[in-house]
């Protein structure tokens, strides 16, 4: 591990507490303009469950009371709450070839995005320990009049994540700020993905704001194209044996 994020990591409350748990669960509410680009509502107040030390998410509810969807890498689905599937599909990345930014989404191909995402941003920046993860110091970014600190993390080919390649930014109290990509499920277009307002989780600290921009020219976010904006209002961590959270926050957070 570098020297920075292994700063990174211990401003986050460390590896050995983070090892600890095998889920974590949030609470949000979803928006932005990527919704009805590919003709589809913003998911609303949802909660999605992530395990720990391998990617997969649970979302719920889904599209109906009774429903929720799965993820892994490799098959999506969407079950009612009986445990009966209404569908499903293997090797969902694929379905995405061709797809530009206002290609309209179904169902599974919304599941797959949000699955992701949500596994990729609730386990920010441990993830970056497991074995695979490829991660380099990069030139730092002038925001403002602050400079923060730079890592490019190429991800392994068993996780999927916006792109191959994506850069992470810290403060100097070396929490996270910025999380720069290129959205490859929507025709790559390069953003800036900025996060907000941490909380303290037993001892584990999330941001709660997130709010994702399509980037221009020099790496600058374009204000005016908001395309996905995530609040958690709850986060809780679980204990490894499964029974019980050890802690949850209320975070009061309120949309914009």
């Amino acid at each position: 591990m570098n020297d920075l994020l292994a700063r990174v990591i211990a401003a986050h409350g460390g590896l050995d507490r983070w090892n600890k748990f095998e889920k974590v669960t949030a609470t949000y509410v979803g928006g932005g303009g990527l919704w009805p680009m590919k003709d589809l509502e913003a998911s609303g107040k949802v909660e999605a469950t992530v395990t720990t030390n391998e990617e997969t998410c649970s979302i719920s509810p889904f599209g109906q009371p009774d429903r929720h969807a799965s993820f892994t890498p490799d098959r999506v689905a969407i079950e009612t709450t009986k445990g009966n599937v209404v569908s499903e599909r293997s090797n969902p990345r694929a379905s995405f070839a061709g797809h530009v930014l206002d290609t309209p989404w179904d169902a599974l191909e919304r599941v797959y995005f949000m699955g992701y995402a949500m596994w990729t941003y609730l386990t920010t920046p441990f993830f970056m320990t497991m074995p695979g993860f490829e991660v380099t110091e990069i030139s730092p970014w002038r925001e403002g009049d602050e400079v923060w600190h730079g890592l490019r993390v190429k991800f392994p080919n068993g996780i999927a994540s916006h792109s191959k390649e994506q850069d992470f930014y810290f403060g100097d109290d070396f929490l996270f700020r910025r999380h720069d990509y290129h959205l490859d499920v929507a025709g790559g277009h390069p953003i800036a993905h900025y996060v907000y307002d941490f909380v303290e989780v037993d001892g584990l600290r999330f941001p709660t704001k997130r709010r994702a921009y399509l980037r221009g020219p020099h790496l600058k976010p374009i204000r005016d194209i908001l395309l996905v904006s995530i609040t958690f209002i709850k986060i809780l961590s679980w204990e490894q044996t499964g029974a019980d959270y050890l802690k949850s926050i209320e975070t009061n957070a309120l949309p914009p």
